[in-house]
């Protein structure tokens, strides 16, 4: 992975201008779905309204004593990275409580970071000191 900038994105900022839309978070559990057919009425609906989706914010539950509730809660969060990509939105900002800091839960929020980046979403931990 590159650190540095890709010259064609100073080209391509020198070229923008403003839009007339608002950039709104969404929070997970006000979707009634990541299905791409929901998805898609979404963000029709969110553009007719004048409004973008600038990132999906959720809380992360994980069970330090259960692996199978780690693998779920890693699997409804990858679902949700695809819906912030599919929604346009640049940042998915999760909220993990300090209780729920161990090695396995870094991990999953490593991997996790690593798909975001490859759909094109940044993943942020917010309420935390340190980012994902």
């Amino acid at each position: 992975m590159s650190t540095t900038s890709s010259p064609g994105i100073e080209r391509t900022l020198r070229g923008c201008r403003p839009a007339d839309v608002d950039p709104v978070v969404i929070d997970a559990s006000d979707l009634d779905s990541t299905a791409p057919d929901h998805l898609r009425d979404l963000k029709q609906g969110l553009a007719a309204r004048g409004y973008q989706p600038a990132a999906v914010a959720t809380e992360a539950e994980f069970d330090a004593d259960s692996t199978l509730e780690r693998q779920r809660e890693a699997d409804r969060l990858r679902g949700l990275v695809r819906a912030a990509s599919f929604l346009g939105a640049g940042r998915i900002e999760v909220s993990v409580a300090a209780d729920a800091e161990c090695d396995e839960v870094r991990t999953v929020l490593a991997a996790l970071s690593e798909r975001a980046d490859r759909e094109g979403v940044e993943l942020v931990r917010v309420g935390a000191d340190d980012d994902a």
